[in-house]
């Protein structure tokens, strides 16, 4: 079982790798907009009650670009995202609707095998308990690929032409496990740290960072809000403040307050929004105006730094382009690893059986002649 699993998180993982350029490359007509003469953007606060009054709902995340031509995305929970005109507040589009559901489907296999919300804690443990073996599967190849000779660099280090059977499965599965072991490595282990709180209290520890409190299930960063209504009350000069932090911003996005939420949280993005490094969180006092809090990379315990690497070292996008392909190509050593790795098992359980069978037929022959 824990092949199969192993087999349907890496390949889905291989999907998964681009999601993020392919579903820009799909939207890129909703994601631009003409840009009239003389034209100003308008404010966050004014921008929504135009979508509200043009029949739309409000939203929950609101992202926004620096560009002239570069429409607002409203994100109304996760499958649903519409993009506006920041001069009319006019709809756009939503996007790609289907494309979106599509890798949807994919993550959701990804994590808890295609389950429904009620039973997914019980897949979610599954996955976790599988991508623990799979951790300890790659800490030991890390020494079993490893060549003990420089013979056995040849039919490590390369693939080698006109084998079959046995010999190509081990060939491949020693090739692509060497090839493959580091960021199999990195991806697996921060995949086990964000499946159990042990390994993520020991990341901190390993940091000599004090572990952070463990907020309840579905709190904020699942998306749950207290039961008061959404509230735009001093959005357009809290939004201009944090366009003013960081001149060189990609991507600001603020999760709309709440009526009874005293601050707004903005996330300000320098990079391709997977580089924690690049990314920080202004929190302002709605009443005041006042910064209340700045929260760069460089601002967190050793701890934080490292899990939130781990977060986007999982897909490679801590690294850009380049991560993300290797990571891609790490996904896919993953898929022939459980292939070679079953094709090696069954290989050896058919020539066990058949030895066994050859052993029988031997002892039977003997008994046979004995009796005569």
């Amino acid at each position: 079982m824990a092949g199969a699993v192993i087999l349907i998180m890496s390949a889905t993982g291989v999907l998964l790798a681009f999601e993020k350029q392919i579903v820009q490359r799909a939207e890129k007509n909703v994601r631009v907009v003409a840009v009239p003469s003389g034209g100003t953007r308008l404010p966050i606060e004014e921008l929504l009650i135009k979508v509200k009054e043009n029949g739309g709902g409000l939203p929950t995340i609101v992202s926004w670009h620096p560009e002239a031509d570069s429409s607002v995305e409203l994100g109304y929970g996760r499958d649903k995202t519409v993009f506006v005109n920041p001069y009319s507040g006019a709809v756009v589009g939503e996007g790609a609707k289907g494309l979106r559901k599509f890798f949807g489907s994919v993550e959701d296999w990804h994590r808890w095998l295609g389950a429904g919300p009620e039973k997914r804690p019980v897949w979610r443990a599954v996955t976790g308990a599988c991508n623990l073996a799979f951790f300890f599967l790659v800490c030991s190849g890390l020494y079993l690929w490893m060549p003990r000779s420089a013979a056995g660099c040849k039919a490590v280090f390369w693939f080698r032409g006109r084998l079959t059977g046995k010999a190509r499965d081990f060939n491949w599965h020693n090739t692509i496990g060497f090839w493959c072991c580091v960021p199999l490595f990195v991806m697996v282990m921060s995949s086990v740290v964000m499946s159990y709180p042990w390994a993520n209290n020991l990341v901190y520890r390993a940091a000599g960072s004090p572990v952070p409190p463990q907020g309840p299930p579905g709190g904020p960063a699942g998306g749950q809000r207290s039961k008061s209504g959404i509230s735009l009350d001093g959005l357009n000069s809290l939004g201009a403040a944090a366009e003013k932090k960081i001149a060189e911003w990609n991507t600001i996005s603020l999760r709309l307050p709440a009526d009874s939420d005293v601050t707004a949280v903005f996330s300000i993005d320098t990079g391709n929004g997977g580089q924690p490094s690049k990314r920080s969180q202004l929190t302002l006092n709605r009443k005041t105006r006042a910064e209340t809090k700045w929260e760069t990379y460089g601002s967190y315990s050793r701890g934080r730094q490292w899990r939130v690497w781990m977060r986007f070292a999982h897909t490679g996008e801590v690294y850009g382009l380049a991560g993300q392909f290797i990571a891609t190509l790490a996904s896919l050593g993953g898929v022939f690893l459980v292939y070679t790795g079953i094709s090696l098992a069954l290989r050896r359980f058919f020539a066990w059986r058949e030895r066994r069978k050859t052993r029988v037929v031997a002892r039977e022959a003997a008994s046979n002649l004995i009796a005569r």
